[in-house]
């Protein structure tokens, strides 16, 4: 699939597809070694079974992409690569359709509010294409040191932990529960300056997150699990991506 429509009005300086081509794989992980700081083309064995979302400005350059693996149901989330950091069994009794969004990055020295959005209409589109009920994935911090995310990780406890029949359970062996913020009352300021655009992005849309944060020293992130159910989202947000969503 390589699908293309220039983007909407607000952003005509940006255009979204999907790709399963090598050659688009092989750009991506090249964006991806630069955003997350890995030594040569960032790659696994994911990527061959991924659709990747690619958002390229007007002169071809590509600002941003994302990884995006199809899952029938509940069931088949043993094999996303979330399941290698946390125990999705409350997940596999998910009765949908799900897609596990992977490896989302912003170029460096692309700070473009726009762009997110773009990526987000774009993912809008893909959801409905494919009949999704469900969206999820790794957050990540960057370094792996949790000081300066006690005040986002303690407004991630109070407002925003997973329901109980999704919550993932602890499975790496180094994670950071968010024990620390019982007592603490965030600095709300602080803790969405602290927070990955992608995920303050996933919770003003009613997702929902871990209660716990994985250490992952390879990768040199602390990551949480986010979720969002499609029905969550407020019905004009869903209006507005829509409307800006690529045709597939």
């Amino acid at each position: 699939m390589d699908r293309v429509r220039p983007d909407a009005e607000y952003s005509p300086r940006y255009r979204a597809r999907f790709s399963r081509a090598p050659h688009d794989i092989a750009t991506a992980q090249e964006l991806r070694a630069l955003a997350f700081a890995t030594d040569g083309p960032d790659g696994d064995d994911f990527d061959g079974s991924c659709t990747h979302l690619l958002i390229e400005d007007s002169d071809g350059a590509l600002v941003c992409c994302a990884r995006l693996l199809l899952l029938a149901d509940g069931v088949e989330v043993v094999s996303s690569y979330s399941a290698q950091f946390y125990d999705l069994t409350a997940l596999s009794r998910f009765p949908g359709g799900m897609a596990e969004v992977g490896r989302f990055c912003i170029h460096p020295a692309r700070a473009d509010g726009d762009i997110l959005r773009v990526a987000w209409a774009a993912m809008a589109g893909f959801v409905d294409h494919h009949n999704i009920e469900m969206l999820f994935g790794c957050s990540s911090f960057s370094g792996t040191e949790s000081d300066a995310y006690r005040d986002t990780f303690a407004m991630l406890k109070a407002r925003h932990i997973a329901p109980a029949r999704w919550l993932p359970r602890i499975k790496a062996p180094e994670v950071i529960p968010y024990a620390f913020g019982k007592s603490r009352v965030p600095d709300l300021k602080l803790a969405l300056k602290a927070m990955p655009p992608l995920l303050r992005t996933y919770l003003m849309m009613g997702g929902w997150v871990s209660d716990h944060a994985v250490v992952d020293r390879g990768m040199n992130t602390l990551h949480v699990f986010t979720g969002l159910e499609i029905r969550a989202i407020p019905e004009n947000r869903k209006r507005l991506l829509r409307a800006l969503a690529p045709d597939f």
